[in-house]
């Protein structure tokens, strides 16, 4: 799951970063590599915000030559989890009940702070007739 973000030099020599897919996303960078870590971060926050508030998750646009920051696996995981429950009308209780696990162990799922192992989140995928697929890609 990779978000474009606009790199744009601010007259102090950062960086300064946007997330045209999130508007709450700014933040900046010393230099380039700085200004993709702390997008990076500013992307997960605003991700999990979003799904603390239970709002929806825009899937990541096309790049259109733009910079992208690749999130983390599990982040990526339990953001396209959390827009799957969202786009079939799962609830968390609903998703409770399909997995026979308690409240707190669904609230985990999709905490993206929170370091869940890969099988729980397939286990919910499945609950909810899909299958979660790793794929391996060059590096940009």
């Amino acid at each position: 799951m990779d978000y474009p973000i606009v790199l744009t030099p601010d007259d102090n020599g950062t960086l300064l970063v946007a997330c045209p897919d999130l508007p709450e996303v700014t933040t900046y960078g010393d230099d380039e590599e700085d200004a993709l870590q702390r997008a990076c971060d500013a992307i997960e926050e605003a991700l999990a915000a979003r799904i603390a508030h239970r709002e929806d998750v825009p899937a990541p646009s096309p790049a259109r030559g733009r910079r992208v920051v690749a999130l983390p696996a599990l982040t990526a995981a339990k953001v396209e989890l959390y827009r799957t429950a969202r786009a079939q009308g799962v609830t968390k209780a609903e998703l409770v009940r399909r997995l026979g696990a308690h409240g707190p162990q669904v609230d985990r799922i999709f905490d993206l702070r929170h370091a869940s192992k890969i099988d729980q989140i397939d286990r919910a995928f499945r609950a909810m007739g899909k299958r979660l697929e790793i794929a391996v890609r060059d590096a940009a």
